[in-house]
């Protein structure tokens, strides 16, 4: 259910927007997609686990902030960060 160590290096590897940077809303927005990922698997296998569900709209709902929040600051990082996750929107 949670990522790995080196998954969460990877993505911040990936997303940075320069060297260092672990707090841009692309690194939070790609971190928090990655674990929405994987419990939305979890949830195909375990139906009935209510408390992982609300941390799962907890997830969704600061993902959902940070994205707004791009999206009013730079609307060309919102796209970029929109298209390179594959998100709808």
């Amino acid at each position: 259910m949670t990522i790995t160590a080196e998954r969460k290096t990877a993505l911040v590897a990936e997303y940075a927007t320069k060297k260092g940077d672990t707090g841009s809303p692309e690194v939070q927005v790609a971190v928090l997609t990655e674990r929405i990922n994987n419990l939305t698997e979890h949830f195909k296998t375990h139906k009935k686990d209510v408390h992982s569900r609300r941390g799962l709209l907890m997830m969704v709902s600061k993902r959902r902030s940070l994205l707004d929040y791009l999206k009013k600051t730079d609307v060309s990082r919102y796209d970029a960060i929109i298209q390179r996750l594959g998100l709808r929107k």
